[in-house]
């Protein structure tokens, strides 16, 4: 199927349902594949029994908030259970073509199976992402993601079915990366927000400057939050001279299941594959859109393992207006993981928040580390930053300012602002860069 290349849509009438006819299919969606997990995966049969409810029960999309949630936990203990894939799968093994698991971050990693018409549909959506930012068959793309069991390795296969010429760099290390980027002369590249500022740094002190000496265009970032976070996407976008957007994918689901358009407010959502609740974290109470709580996901097409009412544990809010872009599917706005989300004198306090305050300060590198503690039994936390090379102020003047930035904008201050020399903290990373160190030792779930 040939493409008009100036039409911004990858599919227009999809992407401009309007929102009735979106929700009505939707609806369809949903009551199929409820009725397919509830008949053919285990768990589901056992779990919607014991809650008194089955799949007639759907006659509206409200009605999934009858049904029992599930979260990692439950994928943990299916896994493997009476079967190789677990008691969450609906369908046979050899119906499988694809497993992605998780980094096991939060506990054991556990699988994503696909089926042959699951993995079609999911490089369909990565089309779509692709071609919403841009994206068109005449750019050369670096995929520089872990193929490594990563849900967002194939993704590279979406950039590929577009028409553009792909390059599977994967983890590649920097100077290696910097070689292709400068042979190569690709136009986009996607990488995690961390290791793209960190990239762009090491261009410069190497003697490459991204701007002149490359031809990066765009740059797509995830699996942090730093894309979303309006300072971070500058300071990236200063270094390259380029457009950067975020996606956000789960490795429950598939590689991008969300991603940024030219109006960068919000992530627009598929919802053509998920159905998107919002709840308290603390009751499981359904939030009304536009609130901020937990983002619930229920899988509306996948049918290798449907995820029925999945509690993601990522905060948020999801906007059903339609956006200026045209685009009439959701926008997701991540403020951070509800793991990582800590209080400090009654105030909710996400690393985003102080990302987004370390960013914007000038004479310091934009590297941080938190640290999380207890005095007298309470939640206190740290600080810690890289001054530049050539900031002539003291490091007691350069923690006072860092200090009053974040009282101002996030409502507590830090215990303390400890103060490195560029380079002195160990935060960069290939990938995912570790910031946070919880050294509470009480108990504190929320």
């Amino acid at each position: 199927m040939s493409r008009d290349i100036n039409n911004k849509f990858w599919d227009e009438e999809l992407e401009t349902l309007p929102r009735e006819e979106l929700e009505k299919r939707q609806l369809e969606d949903l009551k199929e594949i409820v009725k397919f997990a509830y008949e053919n995966a285990p768990y589901y049969k056992r779990s919607f029994d014991e809650a008194g409810v089955k799949p007639e029960d759907i006659k509206t999309l409200k009605d999934i908030q009858k049904f029992p949630f599930i979260n990692k936990k439950t994928q943990r203990d299916t896994q493997g259970v009476g079967s190789f894939l677990g008691e969450l799968a609906a369908v046979p093994e050899e119906d499988v073509v694809f497993i992605s698991t998780s980094s096991g971050s939060t506990g054991v990693p556990t699988m994503s199976p696909f089926t042959k018409k699951d993995f079609d549909e999911f490089q369909d959506t990565e089309s779509r992402w692709f071609w919403q930012i841009g994206m068109r068959p005449n750019d050369r793309y670096v995929h520089a993601l872990n193929f490594s069991l990563y849900v967002g390795g194939p993704d590279v296969i979406g950039a590929q079915n577009l028409g553009a010429l792909c390059i599977w760099g994967g983890t590649l290390p920097s100077e290696r990366l910097l070689f292709v980027l400068k042979t190569y002369q690709p136009t986009v590249i996607w990488t995690s927000p961390s290791y793209a500022w960190q990239l762009g740094e090491k261009a410069l002190k190497s003697g490459i400057d991204p701007k002149k000496d490359l031809n990066i265009k765009k740059i797509i970032v995830a699996g942090e939050l730093g894309g979303s976070i309006d300072a971070t996407r500058k300071a990236i976008e200063d270094i390259w001279g380029a457009e950067v957007y975020d996606f956000y994918g789960l490795s429950d689901i598939f590689g991008a299941c969300a991603a940024m358009c030219e109006a960068k407010d919000g992530l627009h959502i598929a919802e053509n594959h998920i159905l998107v609740e919002t709840i308290d974290i603390h009751t499981g109470e359904i939030l009304e859109p536009g609130q901020v709580g937990e983002l619930v996901f229920t899988t509306l097409r996948k049918h290798a393992r449907p995820l029925i009412r999945f509690r993601t544990g990522d905060i948020g809010r999801i906007d059903n207006t339609k956006c200026s872009c045209g685009r009439t599917h959701g926008r997701i706005h991540i403020l951070g993981r509800k793991d990582d989300m800590f209080i400090v004198s009654a105030v909710n306090v996400f690393p985003s928040d102080i990302e987004a305050v370390i960013r914007e300060q000038d004479g310091i590198t934009g590297e941080y580390l938190i640290r999380i503690f207890e005095r007298d039994f309470t939640n206190k936390y740290a600080v810690e930053i890289e001054k530049n090379a050539d900031n002539p102020k003291s490091d007691d003047e350069v923690a006072a300012e860092v200090t009053a930035a974040l009282k101002a904008r996030i409502g507590v201050k830090p215990a303390r602002v400890v103060v490195h020399p560029d380079g002195g903290l160990d935060t960069r990373s290939e990938h995912k860069s570790r910031r946070v160190i919880d050294e509470r030792t009480l108990d504190y779930s929320i």
